[in-house]
Order: C-alpha cells, then sequence, then structure tokens
C-alpha cells in the first residue's frame, strides 16, 4: 500500500516596499528572496535536471506576491545581491591579509554562492521569481496556494466582513498572478474559528454571531486548507515558534497555568482529511492536519535537525557583509564560543537527516494513508541555510521508495477524499494552540485599532454603495481598504511580542491606522457632498505610491453580511 507525502511550505513577508530598508524593511524581502525563495527553485531545477519526480504545495501570500511583482522588486533584488557579492570578496580580500585561511575559504564560498544565486534569478529565470514558480505549477510538478491578503490572523479579526475583505483579496490576487483559481488556502498561522455567539476579546462589545472561517473559505472556492493537529486529535500543542523566540517562552509561562490541554480523541488520525464544518451545513472545507511525528523534528532549532551542530549558525554574523562563517557547536552555546563552520561535514549530515526522515515517514504510513507536512518556507534557507539541499535529498529518496509518493494539496484531496464531516475548536499552531502569541498585555491596543477600522470600512462601504457608488468615493475607499488590509496583518502582532522588531511594528500600526483614519473622514466628506481639498488630494496621491498592493481591489467586499441569526 502507497503513502502519500504532502510537504506544504508557507512563504510570507509583510508588506515593507517604501517602509525602510535596514535592519527593518526591504532587506527582509530581500534576504528571503536570495537564502529561501530562489534557493529553494534552483533546488527544484535540479532535481527537474536529474528527473526525479517531485510534487508538493508551496504557499506564496497575496502580500508577498504583490511585492515580488512591485516595479522595484527586481532592480532592487539585483542590486542587494551584487552587494553581498562585493561584501563577501572584501571580507575575503581581509581574511587573507590577515591570514584567516579558514575565513577566506568560507568568504570566498559566500562569493560563489550568491553569484550563483544572481546568476540564476538574472539568467535562468529571468527576473520573474513568480512565472518560475508558475511554470513550476503548470508543469504539474507543484501546486501555489494562497491566504489571506496580509496574513490577517483570522480567528481575531472583529467582522465577519473583514474576514472576507483578507480572503476574497488573496483569492482574487492569486488569479491575477497566476492565471487560475487557488484550490488551497494557508490560514494563517494555521489558526481557525468555528461559527458561534463570538465577543470581542478586548473592550465591552456584545456577543454576536460569527460565521466559521471554514464558511467564507468554502463561499470563496477553496478547497482545502491546513491546521495543526491539536484541533482534531487533542493533546497538547508544540508551538513552532517558541523554541526561536525567548521572548515567547517569557509569556507562555503566564498563559501556561490557565492551559490545559484537551482530552485526546482517539478515533481520530491526522493521517487523512476530514471536512470541517461548524453549523452543521455541507458548505465546509477540507482540512488536512500537521503531523506532530514529523513536525518538530524537521522545525525544532534545539532538537529537530537545524540544530545539528555541524550546519551553518543563523544568528553569529560578520560585518560588513553579515555573512556567516560559524556554526552551530551545539546546544547552548554562547556566540562568543561558536566554531568555524566546515562545508565539508554537510553532505554526511544531510545524507543521514534525510535517511532519517524517509523512515519516519515510512513508519507513519506504513498501513497507508496520507502525511502532511506543513512548514513555514523560510525555515528552508534562510533560518536552516542547508534546508534547501536537504529537502532536494529528501525528494530523491522518496523517489526511490516504491512504498512512498509526493503529493500535493489538490492530488491527496483527490486520492483522499474526506470520508466524515466533524467540527473542531478554535486555535493556532502556536504554543498551547491558542491567541496568546498574537493577543496579550504587549498587543491588545493594536486590535482596539483594528475593530475600530473594520467597523468603520463597513459602515462607508454601506454608504459608498447606498449612494451609488460615485468614483470619488470609492478611489479613495480602494486604499482604505489597502490600509486596513495592512493594519490587520498579523506580523505587526507577533513581532511586537517576539520583540524581534517591536518599535518597526508599532509605527507601523500607527502610520496605517492614521492613514486610514485620515481616508475614513475624506470619504465621509465626499459622501456627504463636500470636496476635499488640494492638499488632501496630495497626500492621498503620496500614499497610494507608498502602499499600493492589490490595485484591483474591490471595497464591495466589506459590504455588511448578515450575521446568523
Amino acid at each position: 500500500m502507497t503513502g502519500k507525502l504532502h510537504f506544504v511550505l508557507h512563504s510570507h513577508l509583510p508588506y515593507v516596499m517604501g517602509h525602510g530598508t535596514w535592519p527593518h524593511g526591504t532587506d527582509w524581502l530581500f534576504e528571503a528572496a536570495s537564502e529561501t525563495y530562489i534557493p529553494i527553485l534552483m533546488a527544484f531545477d535540479e532535481l527537474s535536471a536529474k528527473g526525479v519526480p517531485f510534487d508538493m504545495s508551496i504557499g506564496l501570500t497575496p502580500i508577498l506576491c504583490e511585492q515580488i511583482a512591485h516595479r522595484q522588486f527586481s532592480g532592487a533584488l539585483e542590486a542587494y545581491l551584487e552587494q553581498k557579492i562585493t561584501d563577501a570578496r572584501q571580507n575575503r580580500e581581509v581574511f587573507s591579509a590577515t591570514g584567516e585561511a579558514e575565513l577566506e575559504a568560507l568568504a570566498e564560498m559566500w562569493e560563489e554562492s550568491f553569484t550563483r544565486v544572481k546568476d540564476f534569478f538574472v539568467h535562468k529565470i529571468k527576473r520573474d521569481i513568480l512565472g518560475a514558480f508558475r511554470e513550476l505549477q503548470d508543469a504539474g510538478r507543484i501546486e501555489i496556494i494562497t491566504s489571506a491578503a496580509t496574513h490577517g490572523y483570522l480567528p481575531l479579526l472583529g467582522t465577519d466582513e473583514a474576514v472576507r475583505g483578507q480572503i476574497f483579496t488573496g483569492v482574487k490576487t492569486y488569479e491575477k498572478h497566476f492565471g487560475r483559481k487557488p484550490r488551497g488556502v494557508w490560514m494563517p498561522e494555521c489558526a481557525y474559528r468555528p461559527a458561534y455567539n463570538w465577543k470581542p476579546p478586548i473592550g465591552d462589545g456584545k456577543p454576536f454571531n460569527r460565521r466559521g472561517v471554514e464558511e467564507l473559505l468554502h463561499e470563496a472556492g477553496i478547497e482545502w486548507t491546513v491546521a495543526d493537529s491539536h484541533l482534531l486529535i487533542g493533546g497538547e500543542s508544540q508551538g513552532v515558534y517558541i523554541d526561536r523566540f525567548e521572548s515567547l517562552r517569557a509569556l507562555w509561562v503566564r498563559f501556561a497555568e490557565n492551559y490545559a490541554p484537551p482530552e485526546k480523541i482517539a478515533e481520530r488520525t491526522t493521517l487523512k482529511p476530514y471536512l470541517v464544518t461548524s453549523t452543521g451545513k455541507p458548505e465546509g472545507t477540507a482540512f488536512f492536519f500537521r503531523d506532530p511525528d514529523t513536525a518538530l523534528q524537521v522545525w525544532s532549532a534545539e532538537w529537530g535537525y537545524p540544530g545539528n551542530p555541524a550546519y551553518l549558525d543563523f544568528h553569529k554574523k560578520h560585518f560588513p557583509g553579515g555573512h556567516r562563517y560559524w556554526r552551530v557547536t551545539g546546544a547552548d552555546i554562547d556566540l562568543a564560543d561558536k566554531k568555524i563552520y566546515v562545508p565539508e561535514w554537510i553532505d554526511g549530515a544531510l545524507e543521514e537527516q534525510a535517511d532519517h526522515f524517509v523512515s519516519v515517514v515510512r513508519k507513519r504510513l506504513e498501513n497507508g494513508g496520507l502525511l502532511t507536512a506543513p512548514f513555514d518556507a523560510e525555515l528552508f534557507g534562510h533560518w536552516w541555510f542547508e534546508g534547501p539541499r536537504w529537502l532536494a535529498k529528501v525528494a530523491e529518496k522518496i523517489a526511490k521508495t516504491p512504498d512512498i509518493e509526493m503529493v500535493s494539496g489538490s492530488t491527496a484531496l483527490k486520492l483522499h477524499p474526506p470520508e466524515e464531516a466533524i467540527a473542531i475548536p478554535e486555535g493556532s499552531w502556536g504554543q498551547g494552540g491558542f491567541h496568546y502569541i498574537w493577543l496579550n498585555e504587549w498587543t491588545e491596543w493594536t486590535w482596539r485599532h483594528i475593530y475600530e477600522a473594520e467597523r468603520k470600512m463597513t459602515e462607508l462601504v454601506s454608504r459608498w454603495i447606498e449612494a451609488g457608488k460615485p468614483k470619488a468615493a470609492g478611489e479613495a475607499l480602494e486604499q482604505a481598504a489597502r490600509e486596513l488590509l495592512l493594519l490587520e496583518s498579523s506580523d505587526w502582532q507577533f513581532l511586537i511580542s517576539t520583540w524581534s522588531a517591536r518599535d518597526y511594528a508599532e509605527n507601523r500600526i500607527f502610520f496605517h491606522n492614521d492613514a486610514f483614519g485620515k481616508l475614513a473622514d475624506a470619504i465621509e466628506r465626499i459622501l456627504d457632498g463636500t470636496e476635499i481639498s488640494p492638499k488632501e488630494m496630495t497626500r492621498y496621491r503620496i500614499l497610494a505610491e507608498q502602499d499600493s498592493p492589490f490595485r484591483n481591489i474591490d471595497p464591495a467586499l466589506w459590504a455588511k453580511i448578515e450575521n446568523l441569526q
């Protein structure tokens, strides 16, 4: 009996175009492109050249696609790559002059590595990352899936209209870039909320009936998604971020005492999909669930594969240039005590770990079934430098294993259609399985602004529709919708909670909230029949140039939805 392995790699970055460069801003985007997206494409290209079959799901969030397609992206990325090459060359010259032969060789490695990435980007894929992924999908090698427009944290968004705006804008943006409708979606942070009488978690708002996330996914034409295993089978949730951010460990201590893992449901298994519906109606969505046995084996920086002492250390960098010359060395090793990276050790480690992963997968699938392995794509290459090579080795070994086959989500759904409709609880793939990373004492204030803006957006759209959709108000509403979507990005709460870029995230909340507020005031005056001033028009044009994703956005998505009665 042949088992199916379903990798899902989720690629995402918040909107940073026009909002800073370094240390927070577009350099994040260029790092991810040069260390993850292009190396993964290079790995796929090598597999194709060898005739190795592979298939998996690749999530590219709408806001990431909009940035990669931005007119300034390709030239800026090429300049970034050239600078990384120059920095490595200068490092090499300094190490040569100081007699540090091992570091000199590693600097040469970086020079050659970034040169290969640049050549692949410029010549092989013609500066078109999205086009390269699209060609792989059109050839049947991968399935590209979408997500919420700006990675808004769906369970906590304050209105059904806001959830619809995120999901439907995401679907429309996917169609623009890939020429077809998406069949799968990545719920941001694998976070889900069923239908129930929901009360806003902050403030004194009254409870009201909410639609389940799966209902809105179904209405958008989405066939499948992914959630964490604890939502299906109960038990303790093992968070995917907690061993990478010390601040999350400290934050979790405050929530852990009130956390009781749900009882395990023995008759359920993560090795097949289920139709999830929270209303008893058939309008559900197929859910694949993360396999716990393989998840942390790949993800964990402490005891998973990326923590191998031979691998390149992520945190210790050399300046100028920011290149890394040291290896992990061991758990709890201080940065000052990291040892120099030895590239010759890597192939053996990758072979051993790829063999081990395949053996774990075979054991899990000894009676057949479907194993879903979802990960943030940025783990492969950015956080874990050797990750794309490991992924390619796994694909090669799976191709030689007669009882396992790699599949994408839609292929898996065709081969293993849901046989059972179930309801699952609210939750995410964060530690403890709930929302504390995104809603806590440090982030409550952000949700007050978000909830106020969401309510205002629906109010303005309703007035606009009643007035016959006047053009001037419609254009301003389009920009207001962009600012609302950017305000809703879950990245801001994550960066605040992890302290990794707190000031930047807080400033982005302030910026988009202020921009939305000024637009809302102008829209109200337009709808009241008052002309806005030339200065306000200039401010609007500048804002529309700075925050320019989703040019085909439809404000009517935020029109009032009748709540369940």
